[in-house]
């Protein structure tokens, strides 16, 4: 990992982790060294993969030593100044810390910093939508301060609102999120859900498409954000639609955060100006430890307020600290100049697919990830993200638009910048990992199944290849070391 940080010049910041993982493994290894032996083959393991799943990152060993305290022990159920569990001074320091650099990083009215991943975080956005829109102005007419006063009859009624509300959010072939109300997840159950997709030639964002489809399906929360979308999003736009439509403005910007906080994405392609309520993890793009976050304007503070104990349990205190280490990292300048590196890391990756013939969805890409339609090859998304793999390649099956293979078996590859960007790769790296990974999949053929038929999981990768592609990303990753000086 290369050291992007501003060290005291009397700390040598290596050596001193070093002797703080060894220490930690030691004491460890004292009551279960397998644990111990386990965290020492992750190291090695992350050290020798030449990682480009874009969800994925490398927090820095002070993020990661900050979760290693007796700040896990405290519960602190509530918020700030207000917990149900007495003796909580020291987690309100920790999550007004959290908070006070999440507001001043992202320009946000007020930050949340309890979620414990990604789903959390929206389950507590769309919960405080619904609370905001539903359940207050239904407690007014009915004159009553809290759903606790309210009869069964009229709570009963109050659920089924509850239940009945419209949320328009991204495809998942397009690139949209699980969790943004689709039915093997719990938001699906949440929400009668609509998608908006791209358009079949461009497969860009229509931002007239969504406009149509706002109107005729008038959501309450209108989602906007992606897992597997490789361009920016006009989030002006999108708020405008919502607001014809009556619709609260939701984005999840999980995977894209560092590209806002690194001021890559800034006026109309930043959310946090236009969104009522923005949510993320912690760690993808920003670089942090894994966890969520919801930030909101004012009007939506309160109810966000209640996330625990509406969805959340009790906060955990070492990693809302961790959040608070990432996010001060996170506002210096060498964040912004890591942060423009994975953009145009993964321009570079992009223009070093197309230069070889690969096909990828939208042509391009404008943010930190690729996403590489694989049937130009023969295979299915699976069978290309298992022979990337047998060759030291780390990516992700992923759907494109109208996959003809479904979500599991897929005909695309998702690839990103991040965490290779964090090792200090650049351009001509970025340019190799193109070369290589077209080299293995033009190497791969599909394997027919004993049926007669082609079997989706199956494939043959060409002698050699594998063993020629580590080799020439073993050479890459030991220029760019992970954690460099860090010894066990």
């Amino acid at each position: 990992m290369t050291d992007t940080l501003a060290r005291p010049a009397a700390v040598d910041y290596a050596a001193t982790a070093s002797q703080a993982y060894r220490a930690a493994l030691a004491v460890i290894e004292t009551v279960e060294p397998r644990i111990a032996d386990a965290t020492r083959a992750e190291l090695a393991d992350q050290r020798d993969s030449l990682k480009l799943i874009a969800s994925e990152n490398y927090a820095s060993p002070a993020v990661l030593l900050t979760m290693g305290t007796w700040l896990s022990d405290k519960y602190a159920e509530g918020t700030v100044g207000h917990r149900f569990y007495a003796a909580c001074q020291n987690i309100d320091t920790v999550e007004s810390i959290a908070a006070e650099h999440a507001r001043a990083l992202f320009g946000a009215d007020y930050a949340y910093a309890q979620p414990h991943s990604g789903i959390d975080a929206n389950l507590v956005a769309f919960w405080a939508i619904l609370a905001h829109r539903v359940e207050l102005p239904e407690l007014a007419e009915l004159g009553v301060k809290g759903v606790n006063d309210l009869t069964e009859e009229q709570w009963e009624t109050l659920r089924h609102k509850f239940g009945n509300q419209r949320a328009l959010g991204m495809s998942l072939d397009a690139g949209g999120h699980l969790t943004h109300g689709f039915r093997p997840n719990i938001s699906g159950k949440m929400f009668h859900q609509r998608s908006y997709g791209t358009d079949p030639k461009t497969q860009l964002l229509d931002y007239d498409a969504v406009r149509r489809t706002a109107h005729e399906f008038k959501p309450l929360v209108l989602i906007a954000g992606y897992s597997a979308y490789p361009r920016r999003v006009n989030f002006a736009k999108m708020r405008e639609i919502a607001d014809e439509v009556g619709a609260t403005f939701m984005v999840d910007m999980a995977h894209f955060a560092g590209l806002v906080a690194g001021k890559v994405f800034t006026g109309e392609e930043d959310p946090v100006p236009y969104a009522h309520l923005v949510t993320t993890t912690t760690h993808k793009s920003l670089r942090g430890p894994r966890g969520g976050m919801v930030l909101a304007t004012k009007d939506y503070a309160e109810d966000v307020d209640r996330g625990c104990p509406m969805v959340l349990g009790g906060p955990m205190g070492h990693v809302m600290a961790a959040k608070a280490v990432a996010l001060a990292e996170a506002r210096t300048p060498e964040f912004r100049t890591y942060a423009a590196a994975v953009a145009d890391n993964a321009k570079t990756l992009a223009d070093g697919f197309l230069r070889r013939g690969a096909t990828l969805v939208t042509g391009g890409t404008d943010n930190h990830l690729v996403l590489l339609d694989v049937s130009g090859y023969g295979l299915t998304g699976r069978q290309a993200e298992s022979a990337l793999l047998d060759a030291g390649i780390v990516t992700n099956r992923n759907a494109v638009p109208s996959d003809p293979n479904g979500a599991w078996y897929t005909s695309g590859v998702r690839l990103g910048t991040p965490a290779l960007t964090t090792r200090g790769f650049g351009a001509d790296e970025f340019d190799r990992v193109a070369e290589l990974a077209v080299n293995v999949l033009k190497n791969t053929t599909p394997v027919t199944a004993s049926t007669g038929m082609p079997g989706k999981a199956k494939y043959a990768l060409a002698d050699g290849v594998a063993h020629a592609t580590k080799a020439a990303t073993a050479e890459m990753l030991a220029a760019n070391p992970l954690y460099p000086g860090l010894e066990l």
